[in-house]
């Protein structure tokens, strides 16, 4: 009986750790410009001005190039993290209200080229 107990709560604890884990969408990381938020592979995060209002203003063509962080259709909000519906229908995680994007010029864990994109609307995701 005492066994089966340790054994049900190792289960337990291993899928709450499993879950808090899978609970962030993002994380925080060293890059080239400081402490941001990256994406599961080390990826520079963006936030872009023209959003507002929890908003994806970047659809189309610049969503080819500034790939939103999707986020799960089941996926929920939780802290500083929302989940906006995308002009598609597609969920995107944003943080603190801000839609988050990775960079097609990014090729490695840390970059952060595409900070001050556009006339300086691109800027790098912080914690």
């Amino acid at each position: 009986m005492i066994r089966t107990l340790t054994l049900a709560s190792a289960l337990v604890l291993a899928a709450t750790a499993a879950f808090a884990q899978a609970a962030a969408p993002a994380k925080v990381a060293d890059t080239a410009k400081g402490k941001a938020l990256v994406d599961a592979k080390g990826m520079t995060l963006y936030t872009f001005d023209k959003d507002a209002g929890g908003k994806s203003a970047c659809n189309g063509p610049c969503a080819t190039n500034w790939p939103p962080l999707i986020a799960a259709a089941s996926a929920q909000a939780s802290g500083d993290w929302t989940v906006i519906t995308r002009d598609d229908g597609a969920k995107q995680w944003a943080y603190k209200g801000k839609p988050l994007y990775a960079w097609t010029k990014d090729t490695k864990p840390g970059d952060t080229t595409g900070d001050g994109f556009l006339n300086g609307a691109w800027h790098i995701a912080k914690p």
